[in-house]
């Protein structure tokens, strides 16, 4: 950890940099095709509900104030 006093250099970060990635834990192959259709699926998820609540807003509106859209 750095001293608040004094600076780090450019190389001292880097070296901290690279010694921190070193401590992570990447995801295997396999893990990150499953997270990634995770995500894709909730994008869909959530696109189609939006999607749907737009449609009823707009029925909604069309109905109460009675009107057309192109």
């Amino acid at each position: 950890m750095a001293n608040n006093n004094k600076r780090e250099s450019v190389g001292e970060y880097f070296r901290g940099v690279k010694k921190e990635m070193g401590k992570v834990v990447w995801p295997t192959r396999k893990e990150l095709g499953a997270y990634t259709v995770v995500v894709l699926a909730t994008c869909v998820a959530f696109g189609v509900a939006f999607w749907l609540i737009d449609m009823g807003v707009i029925a909604l509106l069309k109905n109460v104030l009675n009107i057309t859209l192109n």
